[in-house]
């Protein structure tokens, strides 16, 4: 298998992973909505920037770093030095994880009185606690096995964690819903921890299958002095620490979010609970479904990390600039359709997911789609820049683009014509900020350079064809299946359709322009040169 198609493998096996985790996921919001309400949802959303935020600062970075420094090593054949780098950083891990965890579980009701929050999410903060340390040791393993560019261990215990998050979530939100609403909430939560102790069960076995094969590579290896174990934790942490103020801002962006946006939708006249109500509908409800799409960016980030560290090894700058430029475009090609796809579809995707009853989320996911796509291209361009070593660059100017998100949701909420909708689009504009400044470090540090064509025009015609045509399908298949179906089941029929009718047109649209190649193609796994033969019998490809 050649180098470029190792690492187009490892972004498909996790983005293969990544939908399955977000459709069960979707499938877990949309039950558990029935279950608890908007409200509920409000509660247990409350509970997840401080734990994210905290999660954050318990691996700080460190899995990023164990990910970029193993590839080093191994491409430098230096197996004895990328078991050791492991090591250290599980035992860093291990400790800064039980630390934090016992930290949230005793100061959750501290933390809700500083945030200004409802009191009733005290519970659900203090359920969650002890995921961090079960989610903190996974992630030293995850980084180890990523580092050698071999995904499949990362994306298994990625769907059993979330499967177990699922089964128990659910089950203990039914069960306490009788205590009240703020206790179920706290069960559902509760489900985070039991899918973190899964997926770590799950990893250890894995490992210790692999580690016999690595350490024959170690003993084999020519003996020399093991690097000091006090320089191998300061390289760890100059490339953990700026990542960790990274993976910070985006938790801390959406605890200003809790911080704000309450207040501001109290602030022009909605009661608490409509206020509850309506940031559940924004973060558990639309947010959740905008960030199904960039499955495929954070796929390609984390396999990306490895793959440009190989190359920066091997000081092959033209393996770096391919590697640049084709998740660069795959992220355009990707994320401006399903943007688009959200904006045309953002209220029959709520009512399939969540039920005619919460279709008025579908105002915020209208204006949250349009996220998708400077999202995507900054999390893609992260993972090179964070493979480069460039950690500072991605936190600085995210940083940049937060400060510009939470002013504008500041003065955007309380517009009572967009409430919600203000703090959706000062998201899309903070998030755009950052992906452009991103983008500009790219193309200054690999040379990769910005075609409007290749990225944009081809992309966008395309797109244009797949919006004409889910318009208007949309449009003659609703009436037609809402004349004979229930509702919900008449925009689940017609929503099927016109997104399957979408991709069809989009698909042969990249074919018949040119804008898909024939090598980016074959790059797919397994099936890229069986789909290169069935485009040239067809006369699809230009």
């Amino acid at each position: 298998m050649s180098s470029q198609s190792r690492f187009i493998r490892g972004a498909a096996i996790l983005a293969v992973a990544g939908v399955g985790v977000r459709f069960i996921g979707a499938v877990m919001k949309i039950l558990l909505v029935g279950i608890i309400g908007d409200e509920g949802i409000g509660l247990y959303q409350m509970s997840y920037p401080i734990y994210s935020t905290l999660l954050a600062i318990s691996t700080a970075g460190i899995p990023v770093a164990v990910s970029k420094l193993v590839a080093e090593n191994v491409t430098a054949s230096d197996y004895r030095g990328a078991m050791r780098v492991f090591r250290i950083a599980l035992m860093i891990l291990t400790l800064t994880g039980l630390v934090i965890a016992l930290f949230l579980f005793f100061s959750a009701g501290s933390i809700v009185r500083v945030l200004d929050s409802d009191p009733r999410a005290t519970l659900a903060i203090m359920a969650i606690a002890p995921a961090i340390f079960f989610v903190t040791v996974m992630s030293a393993l995850r980084g180890f096995f990523q580092g050698q560019q071999y995904m499949f261990p990362t994306a298994a215990s990625q769907v059993v964690e979330q499967v177990g998050r699922l089964v128990v979530s659910l089950a203990l939100a039914v069960l306490l819903l009788p205590r009240g609403l703020e206790y179920a909430a706290a069960g559902a939560a509760f489900g985070t921890v039991a899918g973190g102790a899964l997926g770590l069960l799950l990893l250890l076995p894995l490992y210790y299958l692999r580690r016999p094969d690595f350490m024959r590579k170690v003993r084999a290896q020519r003996k020399g002095a093991p690097q000091a174990a006090g320089r191998i934790i300061r390289h760890i942490f100059a490339l953990a620490i700026p990542i960790t103020f990274g993976s910070l801002i985006m938790p801390l962006l959406s605890l200003i979010d809790l911080a704000i946006v309450p207040g501001r939708l109290r602030a022009i006249g909605f009661m608490k609970e409509q206020a509850t109500a309506l940031f559940g509908q924004l973060t558990g409800l639309a947010g959740s479904v905008v960030y199904f799409p960039n499955v495929v960016t954070l796929a390609l980030s984390m396999s990306l990390v490895p793959a440009i560290s190989e190359a920066l090894v091997l000081r092959d700058r033209a393996l770096i600039r391919s590697r640049a430029a084709i998740s660069i475009k795959l992220t355009a090609l990707f994320s401006i359709p399903a943007a688009i796809g959200l904006y045309l579809l953002a209220e029959p995707v709520i009512v399939v997911l969540f039920g005619p009853e919460n279709a008025g989320a579908g105002y915020a996911l209208a204006y949250m789609s349009w996220s998708v796509i400077p999202l995507g291209f900054y999390v893609a361009t992260t993972g090179i820049l964070q493979g480069l070593g460039r950690t500072v660059t991605p936190v600085v100017n995210m940083a940049l683009g937060g400060a510009v998100k939470s002013v504008l949701a500041w003065f955007l909420t309380a517009v009572p014509a967009l409430h919600v909708g203000g703090a959706a689009l000062a998201t899309v504009i903070g998030t755009a900020v950052a992906a452009l400044l991103n983008l500009y470090a790219v193309g200054r540090h690999t040379g990769w350079r910005f075609r409007a064509g290749e990225l944009l025009l081809l992309p966008g015609f395309c797109v244009a064809l797949m919006g004409l045509a889910v318009r208007v399908g949309y449009r003659f298949l609703f009436p037609l299946f809402e004349s004979i179906l229930s509702v919900r089941m008449a925009y689940s029929a017609a929503l099927f359709l016109v997104i399957a009718l979408g991709a069809a047109v989009y698909g042969l649209a990249l074919l018949l322009s040119g804008a898909l190649t024939r090598e980016e193609l074959e790059l797919i796994p397994r099936v890229g040169p069986q789909l290169v033969d069935l485009a040239k019998r067809w006369r699809l490809l230009k």
